[in-house]
């Protein structure tokens, strides 16, 4: 019966929703899948084929530290969040302002196929720099004006349930993208026939090509099956800004802005872990394997509870689902520090680990989607790509600084980070409950893309 109704469900959803949504989604998903493999193959890379002996031990003057492999590698990471951040709200206004998002997907598109193929050439590590920061770029010209368009092709009644296709595909393609990577590394270099003659990939080669074919298959998904809205056309904005202060209401934030701060602590609470496998490891008495499979719970959650989540928000709003998911985000994001540091306590600890940052997923499937929902709602004609950047950005951003933060902050305890992530979370609660307030009933009532009633 479960299963039947599962199915049932499964069905009605997929088919009910607009071919160029799942289209997109799918676009989302196949380039996330190419993007991600860079999370693993970027640091050995870095430190095998690329030359990076004449840059060690050089001082950098305005921060005074020396140039290390992990920090040269933490460079290179880190380069892509930063400057999709500054990029994205750029795009965001840009797309809005001339009525086209298709466009700027597909340049982001073609600008990420180009760079994940140039890595395949290059081994200098100032190129490499170059190269990440043209994907950084490709992520600002895409996800803005994706989230965008998604809003655009849906109403008040699927807009949460679009978000959560849209995130759930996203997030399949970035949480398997790793593991195919780690094994396509471990199992080079690899040897093709073509018409007799024998071609030899290394086993770097052969991850960057398919990463570049994987954008490539995106933006051909793009180019064939999307189409825009007639009205995103016609509502093109000229008068766009970005409001911090509720310019009518009593509330001190605009709530797409107080939405967007609790997204950036969010952001970072999660991203907190990945950086710190080498102690949770030594913590834990486990290897590499459990550690994958803790870093990949919270991806399983969301791929999970996304698209019902979306869908229920459409139904009951969206602010009960924001307040749970930052009510459910403060105590697992503190429970992992505190498995670690009782370890020794706890019995089957890696297994608790798991079950934690299951959780923490859950939290944020919670949240994100009905997030990104109300922002929709919440958009007047011809703005949802200036409104819909401040989440995107926040996300990315709060992904940028969660693991620098915790490899400053681990110094002081394995403890700490989390406790940190935590106190994020309980902020970003405090910020939703006074400056958020529901929009989903006030969106049924109106035309899709129409301003929404400011109702106290």
């Amino acid at each position: 019966m479960v299963l039947g109704r599962f199915r049932r469900w499964l069905v009605a959803t997929f088919l009910g929703t607009d071919r160029r949504v799942l289209v997109l989604a799918l676009a989302r998903m196949v380039d996330g899948f190419g993007n991600s493999f860079l999370i693993v193959v970027l640091p050995l890379y870095i430190v095998g084929p690329v030359d990076v002996a004449p840059l060690l031990g050089v001082r950098v003057p305005i921060v005074g530290l020396s140039l290390t492999e992990t920090l040269l590698v933490g460079i290179v990471l880190s380069l892509y969040g930063f400057l999709s951040s500054v990029g994205q709200p750029i795009a965001g206004r840009l797309s809005d302002r001339t009525g086209r998002r298709k466009v700027y997907i597909l340049l982001g598109l073609a600008l990420l196929g180009a760079a994940n193929a140039a890595y395949a050439v290059v081994t200098d590590y100032r190129l490499l720099i170059g190269l990440r920061a043209l994907q950084g770029l490709s992520a600002a010209l895409t996800i803005p004006c994706s989230v965008a368009l998604i809003n655009d092709l849906g109403g008040a009644l699927d807009r949460g349930g679009n978000f959560g296709i849209y995130n759930t595909f996203r997030l399949v393609g970035f949480g398997f993208g790793p593991v195919v990577a780690g094994v396509l590394v471990e199992a080079g270099p690899y040897v093709l026939d073509i018409g007799g003659l024998a071609v030899e990939f290394g086993r770097f080669d052969a991850v960057f090509w398919l990463a570049a074919l994987s954008a490539a298959v995106g933006f051909a998904l793009v180019a064939a099956f999307v189409s825009e809205p007639e009205r995103t056309r016609a509502t093109a904005a000229d008068d766009l800004s970005l409001r911090v202060r509720h310019p009518e209401r009593r509330q001190l934030l605009d709530p797409v802005f107080a939405v967007g701060v609790a997204t950036l602590f969010m952001a970072i609470g999660l991203a907190l872990f990945e950086t710190l496998a080498s102690p949770i490891n030594a913590r834990l008495g486990q290897g590499g394997t459990l550690f994958a499979v803790q870093f990949a719970a919270a991806v399983v959650a969301n791929v999970l509870f996304q698209t019902p989540i979306g869908q229920a928000s459409d139904r009951y709003g969206r602010r009960p689902f924001l307040l749970a998911g930052f009510v459910l985000l403060v105590p697992a994001t503190l429970a992992q520090g505190l498995v670690l540091e009782l370890a020794a306590a706890i019995p089957y600890a890696p297994a608790v680990m798991v079950a934690v940052r299951f959780l923490q997923g859950v939290a944020i499937a919670l949240a994100f989607a009905p997030a990104l929902s109300l922002a929709g709602d919440l958009a007047r004609n011809g703005e949802s790509g200036t409104r819909l950047s401040v989440l995107t950005t926040a996300f990315t951003l709060g992904v940028a600084i969660g693991p620098l933060t915790s490899g400053v902050l681990a110094r002081f305890g394995i403890v700490w980070p989390f406790a940190f992530g935590a106190a994020l979370g309980g902020l970003g609660l405090l910020v939703v409950f006074t400056q958020v307030y529901e929009t989903a009933e006030a969106a049924t009532t109106v035309a899709p893309g129409t301003a929404v009633p400011q109702n106290d």
